[in-house]
């Protein structure tokens, strides 16, 4: 279809804007395969390159036969009567077929002046306009789960967000910055729709978790009846350490630390190795309501090096994120 479409041009259009593009082209692509050592490319430009050589012979042929004077034709002389005045001679009808001829130089020119524009901003364009590809590391996203059927404690449970919602909230644009790492790009997010352990499925558990080169942030929300203040009890029979009461957001809250757990999993073959301790990690714990009526929130933060960041972080993530989650009412 384009090569048709060419050749409806006018031979003073079509040939100058041949030369031009095969000229561009053949010579960007000797340049890029000089550039890579590419041999098959710079074969391709070195065809490019003949065709346009053979369109610049074929235009200077033109030329030098429109420059050749056309031969005149003899006319005899009309025999004059007595009566009959002498009448100019009429001019000659190349002279004029001359003059409606369109200018075949101004065509020239014209179309290598527009397609010349055409080339530079195909040429430049790359290093002029602003790149979405300009080799930073893209942050993750969350993948989208509105098609996952939800456990049966999310329908008994009209407050429960799903894992997808859960991640959403957590995968903030400031969250690296909120862990005083702003340099740093989400290298992995997920969320999922669980349910708490050891409750057969009948306590909704969403979490969500992002993943920076130095830190983890889990969150997770549990829709039991275990309140903050019975949540503090259990932590003096438990090995958790360092544990601080507080308030955030106007709702009991506490802090604690704890280790996180380290299992092997040989996928190729065999059994993994024993289940270890991993790094420590610090989990703020929130309630879901300022009444403390049973349910919270847990933001857990760690990394593979064992460093913890300050609880100013992880209060800072608790006050940006809570209220971002959706909370739904019977």
């Amino acid at each position: 279809m384009l090569g048709f479409l060419v050749r409806l041009l006018p031979f003073w259009v079509r040939e100058p804007l041949l030369i031009l593009v095969g000229s561009v082209f053949g010579v960007r692509i000797m340049y890029l395969a000089h550039r890579d050592g590419e041999w098959v490319a710079a074969a391709i430009g070195l065809v490019f390159l003949v065709f346009t050589a053979v369109r610049v012979h074929t235009v200077a042929r033109a030329l030098r036969a429109r420059r050749a004077p056309a031969p005149a034709a003899a006319v005899a002389p009309a025999p004059q009567t007595p009566l009959t005045p002498p009448t100019a001679p009429a001019a000659p009808a190349v002279a004029v077929a001359a003059q409606k001829e369109p200018n075949a130089w101004g065509q020239a020119v014209a179309a290598v002046a527009v397609f010349a524009a055409l080339g530079a901003a195909l040429w430049l364009g790359p290093h002029l306009l602003p790149s979405d590809d300009d080799g930073a590391p893209r942050a993750a996203s969350c993948a989208g789960g509105e098609d996952e059927e939800l456990p049966g404690a999310y329908r008994k449970t009209p407050r429960a967000v799903t894992g997808d919602e859960l991640c959403n909230a957590l995968n903030r644009p400031d969250l690296a910055q909120l862990l005083g790492t702003p340099a740093e790009t989400a290298t992995a997010v997920s969320g999922s729709s669980g349910t708490a352990p050891l409750t057969d499925g009948k306590v909704a558990q969403p979490e969500a978790e992002v993943q920076f080169d130095t830190y983890t942030v889990n969150v997770s929300v549990t829709y039991n009846e275990l309140s903050i203040a019975q949540y503090v009890k259990l932590m003096e029979y438990g090995e958790e350490t360092d544990v601080k009461t507080l308030s955030v957001l106007g709702r009991p809250a506490v802090l604690a630390s704890d280790h996180t757990m380290k299992i092997e999993i040989n996928f190729g073959g065999g059994s993994g190795g024993p289940v270890e301790q991993g790094p420590p990690a610090r989990t703020l714990s929130v309630a879901l309501d300022a009444k403390d009526r049973g349910g919270y929130y847990d933001i857990t933060v760690w990394s593979t090096s064992g460093a913890l960041p300050d609880d100013g972080a992880l209060l800072d993530i608790a006050e940006k994120v809570l209220p971002t989650i959706p909370e739904r009412t019977v």
